[in-house]
């Protein structure tokens, strides 16, 4: 398959995604709660502007040649970083459910993790490309992008007891530092202490560890913290395998909190059914397959690298919020990409396809697929 033809499916699926998305905003957005009394189909139309700011972005990256990046890359991560402190200021950060996720600039709020996770991409890949010949070494192949360029806003978005987006991007991380060449023991013995830090923040800290109880048994806890999860099996099990029609859910009806944000799968499973749920699930499929498709494709090293980390970004969130909503994973708060409602990751979500249709746009394209050992052979 060709990489234009790769690009095209990525942004079929992507706009299969997004329509979707809007129609369940349009439909779970009416039971949502409104603060000051505004209407209910506000999230209707914020939904539309998001999605026309992000497609205008969108376009205007993909007509930008992304090599122009690299000489602002050390700008791009300084940002991210003051961008992640910021949540931490008094007055500016904002603490929602327990966890300081966003910035309130008065005019505009936002969420510095969804502008960082694209920064964070474009950090280890433009690393990995200047290096390119260091990936399998501890100080510069591992530790200095692991634990310095890509693990302090890490551990900035960690603190701020954003534990899923976290998880979703440092798996993103490790993907292309695995692309890029680094030794598989440094990725595992990497993997196995995010995995024991999880586990003591996780444990350290009642009310997660009430999210773990009832993921054990979301029925014993359906009136308190297992009650999204015990409703969204409700939500998908009254759905069926064809569902109960689009605007016909009762679950989202004061029964499932936040339905118009992350638990926006179950409400698809109530009113699409297991051919919905089942569509969203091969959707996002096809989009990372493509994805990887067009990043073994591509000739440029930091156009390779950038493209996987683009993809990962997309694939992980959905992946983890999916399992959440499922009862497989505890409860973390994380949106589905294209069609949970909310501004910044909608917008960035759709950015990070723009970027990748620059690299299709903008790099030279090879007619043999390289798999990732020889990732960083046959340089342009």
């Amino acid at each position: 398959m060709s990489a234009r033809l790769s690009i095209i499916c990525i942004w079929l699926c992507f706009i299969i995604l997004l329509v979707l998305g809007i129609m369940m905003v349009a439909s779970t957005g009416l039971s949502a709660y409104v603060p000051n009394g505004g209407s209910s189909a506000q999230f209707l139309y914020k939904q539309c502007g998001f999605a026309f700011l992000g497609l205008v972005a969108a376009l205007g990256v993909s007509a930008m040649n992304y090599q122009k990046l690299r000489p602002w890359v050390k700008g791009i991560w300084v940002l991210c970083v003051v961008l992640l402190v910021m949540c931490y200021l008094p007055y500016v950060g904002m603490e929602i459910n327990g966890e300081k996720r966003w910035v309130n600039l008065g005019i505009l709020s936002f969420q510095p993790s969804e502008v960082a996770k694209i920064g964070m991409m474009i950090t280890l890949a433009d690393w990995y490309t200047t290096h390119r010949e260091m990936p399998g070494t501890f100080w510069r192949g591992f530790m200095l992008p692991g634990a310095v360029l890509f693990g302090i806003p890490l551990a900035l978005i960690l603190c701020e007891k954003d534990m899923g987006t976290a998880a979703a991007l440092a798996v993103s991380g490790g993907c292309v530092m695995y692309v890029a060449g680094v030794r598989n023991w440094l990725l595992f013995t990497a993997m196995l202490i995010g995995a024991v830090l999880m586990f003591d923040m996780a444990t350290g800290n009642e009310n997660r560890m009430e999210r773990i109880y009832a993921w054990f048994d979301p029925q014993a806890f359906s009136q308190g913290v297992g009650r999204q999860q015990w409703i969204a099996i409700l939500a998908f099990a009254r759905g069926g395998v064809s569902g109960v029609g689009l605007g016909d859910g009762i679950e989202k009806f004061g029964n499932l909190p936040f339905a118009h944000t992350d638990f926006i799968f179950a409400e698809v499973g109530e009113e699409w059914g297991l051919v919905g749920t089942l569509g969203v699930l091969l959707l996002f499929t096809l989009l990372t397959i493509f994805g990887i498709m067009l990043a073994l494709q591509t000739q440029d090293t930091f156009g390779r690298l950038l493209a996987t980390g683009l993809v990962c970004t997309i694939f992980w969130p959905a992946v983890l919020n999916m399992a959440v909503v499922t009862s497989l994973l505890p409860n973390s708060g994380l949106p589905l990409p294209f069609i949970s409602y909310g501004g910044t990751n909608l917008v960035f979500t759709i950015v990070s396809i723009g970027l990748l249709t620059s690299i299709q746009r903008h790099t030279p394209i090879v007619k043999k697929i390289y798999w990732p050992k020889n990732l960083l052979k046959n340089q342009s």
